[in-house]
């Protein structure tokens, strides 16, 4: 192993941990140690961190606290760093059920990076994505009104497509044809409009429509709004319907209320999957509507709507929800190969 190579171990061996940590929903500012002392490190010649090693002085870096040090050297040193090895092994799987069904996932088509809320950057995302066993993603960060959650302009928009096409060109090679496709998730304004101008929508893979904004709008109106986005020829997937929130840091929120029976039948009629939102705060649609949606010959996209690497596991909590109630692959979009979803997302 050579001197630089150390380095590189420390950095992954960093970053492992940081996954595993957000895997397990622990608190957000453990992750980011983990993952601030690898970005330090990784920034610096490697040179200067085995001079830094020698001297004692990594602590000294701003971001290197004592525990991420002690990561940092034993890597360095060839082994594989005591936390890391704890963390591995108290990593099982995260619910017995759901397995078959998230084995027959191809995808994830829900997930955000740094350029948004996300805390990674793109290729992260990716290859984490490729190593669990996925051949394809849509990179869905957010659209501009969500100021919140810095969204994209215009014209991030478009630098961002031009940044995937060149992370195609190499991870296409390097993870034997794995593909990020450009999509977004697309705020659903008060009047059922979309948040994006229909030119940039056209270039995009996979269109994901969410409402973010007054959510405690009366059903009426809200079934409305919700009805006139899932009829835009652009709009793909109708992205965690009732946003509820229903445990985490965010604390509690109601389901937002409107006629189910109706979104669905628009869901139906003008072929938009209902996605299955995994995130443990989310769960969402709850399994009553949920089973109203399969009885109503919907289709549905399983998403982890990810902010992070670690956070890509999560999808099997959806895949359970949907094995409940009597989801089937072949009704699942992401169980489909990227030919069979561009040509669905396409008509």
């Amino acid at each position: 192993m050579t001197d630089n190579a150390g380095v590189a171990d420390a950095v992954a061996a960093l970053r492992a941990i940081g996954y595993y940590l957000e895997r397990d929903r622990q608190p957000t500012h453990r992750v980011k140690a983990y993952r601030r002392a690898a970005d330090t490190i990784a920034a610096l010649p490697a040179a200067e961190v085995r001079a830094r090693r020698r001297a004692g002085t990594l602590t000294e870096l701003a971001g290197i606290g004592p525990k991420t040090e002690a990561v940092i050297i034993e890597a360095m040193d060839g082994e594989t760093p005591a936390y890391l090895v704890k963390l591995e092994g108290d990593a099982g799987e995260l619910t017995g059920a759901g397995q078959g069904l998230r084995a027959e996932l191809k995808a994830d088509l829900h997930l955000h990076s740094e350029w948004s809320d996300g805390g990674s950057p793109i290729e992260e995302m990716a290859r984490t994505a490729h190593r669990l066993g996925h051949s394809y993603i849509a990179l869905t960060d957010h659209s501009p009104r969500l100021t919140v959650a810095n969204g994209l302009s215009r014209e991030r928009r478009l630098q961002q497509l031009e940044v995937v096409a060149e992370l195609n060109k190499k991870l296409q090679d390097e993870l034997d044809g794995f593909t990020i496709l450009n999509g977004i998730e697309v705020d659903i304004n008060e009047d059922g409009s979309l948040d994006c101008d229909s030119e940039i929508l056209a270039r995009l893979d996979v269109v994901v429509a969410s409402v973010h904004s007054k959510l405690r709008m009366a059903a009426e109106p809200m079934t409305e709004r919700m009805v006139r986005a899932i009829a835009n020829p652009h709009v793909d997937v109708l992205g965690h319907c009732t946003g509820r929130l229903i445990t985490g840091g965010r604390g509690t929120r109601p389901e937002s209320e409107f006629d189910a029976e109706v979104v669905f039948e628009a869901c139906r009629q003008f072929g938009t999957a209902v996605e299955i939102n995994s995130r443990p705060e989310r769960l969402d649609p709850p399994k009553r509507l949920l089973s109203m949606a399969v009885e109503m010959d919907c289709v549905f996209s399983i998403d982890t709507d990810a902010h992070a690497p670690g956070q890509l596991d999560w999808q099997v909590y959806g895949c359970e929800r949907a094995e409940d109630c009597g989801v089937t692959p072949d009704r699942v979009i992401n169980t489909w190969d990227q030919q069979q979803l561009a040509e669905w997302t396409a008509s």
